[in-house]
């Protein structure tokens, strides 16, 4: 009976290899109880992708007694020393919510990428008279959308400025994270933080965040401790105080950590002051309020010795003393902490945060551009000028008539090119061996490396332009300088002045006084603004 069972059990396998293949039961019950089928084999599923690795509480303010003390003494530093600024003075006294709201509001995007003494200026005068054009500041697409979203306040939300970030940001076009939470804060008193550069550096710093610092990955935890840290009772000036510790103590190149009131609590620092070879080192003895009260120096012990001691702690009081170790917290994969392929310089101290990605080098581009002249009122110089598009590279200025080129194109066939698209412009036939060759202008914008290989062209008697083309209008060498033009531009225009001078004084044009300016140059100082209604209006007629 037994070897007819086996005989038929291996009836049943041999059917089910002939199948293909298959799993077997293994173990006792296996034995004991031969599946009547057997199942045929699929391979496991793969596995559920592991969750984003969170960062040590090392990195984070996870001590209330901390965050209120750091609170407490940033505050009371800001108090002291913060700088007077005319945005901040309208923010303080301004009765009416919303004019105090559009100060902040102006201020900030005034303050987008340029710097504060630049600012000051022409916030005054901006303040004094609305219609005053950023001319000195660039970035003009900034004004534009200012100028957008003001309108929407008045004439879709009465006159009423949105009251929290999150609506501000929603409602308004042109106003991001930043500017959203800055308004809500300093004027409306909403408990949010704010990030922009000087408080990712001062956050970096302290709580060691090494990991690059312009990834959105990182930018969100860093707003996410932003608003943790934030002070409640004060959110607006807690954020101009972290704001003005970074743009006056931790800046990015030798940091006065002397001079900080915040120092305690910086675990950078402590990274740089104690290291497992150092052994004991000196600090500058810190009394109350984090301000240094003599130079007498206090041993402070290396981590390695921390360590030692936090081991006799939990031996003899059963419990660990927590030792900030970033090269501990680095092990476990940390997002926060530096990649392992940069590790610490113990050369550049507190400066090792931020960290950020290697910048990419910006690309080369090249264009023909053409100064085309001719002769106006009382026979002055009048150039042609025409509107780049409303997005993308310097957005909405004016420049002289410009073609992109391909980088190995000879300088015949751009000539053909330029002549082609200057034809496009003033509606009559361009002879492409009639445009002088100026030379060569560079110009480098963040991310593009920029060559204009410029031509100039007289032309003779009255040019029509073509309604249908792009905005264009002729001006003179004032309006050329007082108008929304980059930088690269007036470049282009001082070469070719530069080119004509010499053909002018042969031999003389190197014996021009260094620094001097031909009439009607690029000033940028008070009274050589164009006002912002002029800057809107429609092309004046040639």
């Amino acid at each position: 009976m037994g070897s007819c069972r086996c005989s038929s059990a291996w009836q049943r396998v041999r059917r089910g290899l002939a199948a293909g293949p298959v799993v077997l039961q293994s173990g006792p019950a296996a034995l004991l109880h031969p599946s009547p089928s057997l199942t045929p084999y699929r391979p496991p599923a793969a596995a559920p992708a592991p969750a984003p690795a969170s960062p040590s509480s090392r990195h984070l303010f996870s001590d209330p007694a901390e965050t209120e003390a750091l609170r407490r003494d940033l505050l009371a530093w800001y108090d002291r020393c913060k700088r007077d600024l005319p945005w901040r003075t309208r923010a303080a006294t301004e009765p009416s919510a919303d004019r105090r709201a559009y100060a902040v509001w102006v201020s900030e995007v005034m303050l987008q990428q340029t710097q504060v003494a630049t600012v000051i200026d022409y916030y005054n005068r901006w303040m004094q008279e609305v219609n005053e054009l950023w001319a000195g500041l660039g970035y003009y697409s900034r004004g534009k959308r200012l100028q957008e979203a003001a309108r929407k306040v008045v004439s879709e939300l009465a006159g009423q400025m949105p009251r929290t970030a999150e609506d501000l940001q929603k409602l308004l076009p042109g106003v991001g994270r930043y500017t959203a939470a800055a308004i809500a804060s300093i004027s409306y008193g909403q408990a949010t933080g704010v990030v922009d550069g000087n408080v990712i550096r001062v956050l970096c710093r302290l709580r060691c965040i090494g990991a690059d610092s312009s990834s959105p990955a990182v930018i969100d935890r860093l707003w996410d401790m932003a608003n943790a840290l934030v002070d409640r009772s004060r959110p607006g000036d807690f954020n101009q105080a972290l704001m003005e510790l970074g743009a006056t103590v931790c800046v990015p190149k030798a940091p006065l950590c002397g001079e900080c009131p915040v120092k305690q609590h910086c675990r950078a620092r402590l990274r740089a002051s104690t290291t497992p070879e150092s052994g004991l080192k000196g600090l500058p003895c810190v009394g109350q309020g984090g301000l240094v009260d003599e130079p007498a120096l206090i041993p402070v012990p290396s981590l390695q010795v921390e360590k030692e001691l936090a081991s006799a702690s939990q031996k003899l009081l059963g419990k660990a003393t927590p030792v900030p170790d970033v090269e501990d917290c680095g092990a476990g994969g940390c997002p926060l902490c530096p990649p392992a392929a940069e590790p610490w310089d113990s050369s550049l101290g507190v400066t090792n945060f931020p960290r950020k990605a290697a910048k990419k080098q910006p690309r080369a581009a090249r264009a023909a551009t053409c100064v085309l002249e001719r002769r106006g009122c009382h026979r002055a110089p009048e150039y042609l000028i025409v509107q780049r598009p409303s997005s993308g590279l310097l957005a909405g200025l004016w420049e002289f008539p410009s073609l992109p080129l391909p980088q190995d194109l000879q300088e015949e066939k751009q000539r053909e090119a330029l002549a082609e698209h200057l034809q496009a412009w003033i509606g009559q036939p361009v002879v492409a061996a009639e445009l002088q060759l100026i030379g060569e202008v560079v110009h480098i914008f963040s991310h593009i490396h920029q060559t204009y290989v410029v031509y100039s062209l007289s032309l003779d008697g009255d040019v029509t332009l073509d309604a249908a083309s792009p905005p264009s209008r002729w001006v003179t060498e004032e309006e050329f300088h007082v108008s929304a033009v980059s930088t690269a531009m007036k470049k282009v225009l001082k070469a070719c002045e530069k080119q004509q001078e010499k053909r002018s004084n042969p031999g003389q044009g190197s014996k021009r006084k260094r620094g001097a300016k031909a009439q009607g140059t690029g000033s940028t100082g008070p009274g050589t603004q164009l006002s912002l209604r002029a800057f809107l209006q429609p092309p004046t007629a040639p």
